[in-house]
C-alpha cells in the first residue's frame, strides 16, 4: 500500500473529527477526556501526514479549510459506522444490550457502584456502560441513553435532572485532626489544596479562588497547589491524605458514604450545572430507558440525602 492510501492514525482522525464538529480545541478535548494541548498535537500531527493545514483561526474561534471541510463529513459517518460495527459485533447472538454511555469520570466514581442493583432488580435487561466519547446526538445508534455533564440544553433530546452540582471540600478524615486540624476555612492556609485543570467550554465552573471568596476565608492562598486534569485522580488524592479538594456531590457520594471522605466545612458554591440522563424523544417511555431512567433517578436521591 503506497504512501498515498495509508491511514493516518486513529487518534488522530477521531481528534480532528471532534474538533471539527466542536470548531473548538476545549471542547473537542472536553469530549475526548484528554487536554486541549493534547487535541492540538493530535490535529498538528494528521496536517503533517496529510500535507495541507486542516484548522485555521478564525476571530476568536476555528474555521475549517478546504481540505478539513472535505473530509470532516466522512470521518463522522465512519466513525459512526465503526461504532454501529462494534456494537453488531456485541449483539451477534441476539443478546441486546440496554448500553448507557458516560464520561470515565462520572461512570467510576458513580455509575459503576450501582449498576450491579439494577441489574438485580431487572435480571432480564442486560446493561453495557460505555465509557467510550460520542457525540451527544444519539444519531449513530451506538447507545441507548447518555448521561452528560452541563447546562440542561441538551436540543433534540429527553433530558433528566439527576444532580445539581454545588462545589465544597473534600479531604480525608486524618485531615481534621493532627498537628493542624481543619476546624475553619482559615486552617486550609496550613494544607494543600488540590485543584482540577480542565478544559471547558464553561468557563464559570467554581475554583478554589470562589469557594475561599463564599467561605470568607481570604488569607487562604488560593493560586498553589497540586493540580489534575481529571476528578477522579484529584478524589483519589483526597482520599489518601494528599490535601484538600473541591468536589461535587455526584462525584464524592460514594466516598462520603464510605467514610474515605469528609466534608469539613458547611459552605458550598451553587453552580447552574448538574448531570442529566438523556434518551431520544420517541424512546423516553420504552420499559427498558424508563426503568434505568427511574432507578437512577431514585438512586441520585439517595446519594443527595
Amino acid at each position: 500500500m503506497g504512501p498515498v492510501h495509508r491511514l493516518p492514525p486513529l487518534t488522530a482522525l477521531r481528534a480532528f473529527e471532534a474538533v471539527a464538529r466542536k470548531l473548538s480545541f476545549a471542547r473537542a478535548a472536553e469530549e475526548l477526556h484528554v487536554t486541549k494541548a493534547a487535541v492540538a498535537q493530535q490535529v498538528r500531527a494528521l496536517e503533517q501526514e496529510i500535507g495541507v493545514p486542516l484548522v485555521a483561526r478564525s476571530g476568536r474561534g476555528l474555521a475549517l479549510t478546504e481540505a478539513g471541510a472535505a473530509g470532516a463529513p466522512g470521518l463522522a459517518e465512519g466513525f459512526a459506522v465503526l461504532a454501529r460495527a462494534a456494537r453488531a459485533m456485541r449483539e451477534a447472538k441476539g443478546r441486546r444490550f440496554l448500553v448507557i454511555n458516560s464520561s470515565p469520570s462520572f461512570a467510576a466514581t458513580w455509575l459503576v457502584g450501582r449498576i450491579g442493583r439494577f441489574k438485580g432488580r431487572h435480571p432480564e435487561i442486560d446493561v453495557l456502560l460505555d465509557a467510550n466519547p460520542i457525540d451527544d446526538t444519539l444519531d449513530s445508534g451506538t447507545a441507548d441513553a447518555l448521561i452528560r455533564w452541563g447546562a440542561g440544553d441538551f436540543a433534540g433530546l429527553a433530558t433528566t435532572l439527576l444532580f445539581k452540582e454545588n462545589v465544597f471540600p473534600v479531604c480525608s478524615p486524618d485531615l481534621l485532626g493532627g498537628d493542624n486540624p481543619l476546624r475553619s476555612p482559615e486552617d486550609l492556609a496550613r494544607h494543600t489544596l488540590l485543584h482540577l485543570e480542565w478544559s471547558s467550554a464553561y468557563p464559570s465552573w467554581p475554583a478554589w479562588s470562589d469557594w475561599l471568596k463564599a467561605a470568607g476565608a481570604r488569607s487562604v492562598e488560593a493560586r498553589h497547589g497540586v493540580f489534575f486534569n481529571n476528578m477522579a485522580m484529584a478524589m483519589r488524592a483526597a482520599a489518601q491524605g494528599q490535601g484538600v479538594a473541591l468536589s461535587s456531590l455526584a462525584i464524592a457520594a460514594d466516598e462520603l458514604a464510605a467514610g474515605r471522605l469528609v466534608a469539613p466545612f458547611s459552605t458550598a458554591v451553587a453552580t447552574p450545572f448538574g448531570y442529566y440522563f438523556l434518551c431520544r424523544p420517541d424512546e423516553a417511555q420504552a420499559p427498558r430507558i424508563k426503568a434505568l431512567r427511574d432507578f437512577l433517578v431514585e438512586e441520585a436521591a439517595l446519594s443527595a440525602a
